[in-house]
């Protein structure tokens, strides 16, 4: 992976993290299109620069994730973070497997796209949430299974949020408002674990050994981060802004379009 490459990967993570058209699925065709080798320095790559997106929601939301009279909020990120752990942990080696498959990874983004054009007749509420203050933690920990189903490589860790939290009856601005919260603990914990010991069993070497292993190494870790941290920012204040606007259904069209383009050139090409 040269300079150029890990930009554009830094890009991708930054424009699609948050949006529910699936990161990974977008990671794995930029990966294949420019032949990027998927060895252990572009693996970890590809997840550390999600600090960089970590940090994103944290300077936006600043105010609130360092408001530490609200226990109550710190409480249920982390009752909604524990499904994931617990499963991400006990299905890592299914995952891992599941990722090197883009062909299934292509349709579940289009069945992903025709899900999120019906979403929000699905999910009707008389009265809904529009605070993250009436968020129980019930319905935390259920937003958090939710987000399990991110586990299947395309399906977007984001839609699958924010389709439970709309489920739960948030609005669906709050939706992505707290999938965008959840991200943080979710993301820093995959991030933590890819750098500290996922890396050290493949490779013998902690993670930020790797990843500081020579000038260019850490050059590309830094810039990658950097990237990733500014188009994040847009991505986020942009996608609150169409969704007040237009809904889900420009969403659901992109991932449809997307998917069959990816479909079509796996097929044909892989």
């Amino acid at each position: 992976m040269d300079f150029f490459q890990a930009v554009i990967l830094a890009i991708i993570e930054g424009l699609t993290e948050y949006l529910p058209i699936s990161s990974t699925a977008h990671m794995i065709f930029a990966s294949s299109y420019y032949g990027i080798q998927e060895d252990d320095y572009v693996k970890l790559f590809q997840v550390s620069i999600q600090f960089g997106a970590i940090l994103a929601v944290v300077a936006l939301y600043w105010k609130k994730f360092f408001d530490f009279t609200r226990i109550n909020f710190y409480l249920k990120l982390a009752m909604a973070v524990i499904p994931a752990l617990v499963l991400g942990l006990l299905f890592n080696d299914l995952i891992e497997e599941a990722l090197e498959q883009p062909i299934p990874i292509a349709i579940v983004l289009i069945v992903g796209g025709v899900i999120l054009l019906f979403i929000e007749n699905l999910f009707k509420n008389p009265q809904p949430i529009t605070t993250e203050e009436q968020i129980t933690n019930k319905k935390a920990i259920t937003i958090g299974f939710w987000q399990c189903l991110a586990m299947m490589p395309g399906t977007s860790r984001s839609a699958a949020s924010i389709i439970g939290g709309m489920q739960q009856g948030l609005t669906r601005e709050n939706a992505a408002e707290f999938s965008f919260f959840l991200a943080v603990p979710t993301m820093a914990a995959a991030t933590i674990y890819s750098v500290f010991i996922k890396t050290y069993e493949n490779t013998g070497k902690k993670g930020y050994e790797l990843l500081t292993e020579s000038s260019d190494t850490l050059t590309m870790f830094f810039v990658g981060n950097v990237v990733a941290f500014i188009v994040a920012i847009i991505a986020i204040k942009g996608f609150i802004g169409l969704i007040k606007k237009y809904g889900f259904k420009p969403w659901g069209w992109y991932r449809i379009i997307a998917g069959a383009l990816l479909l079509a050139y796996f097929i044909t090409y892989k």
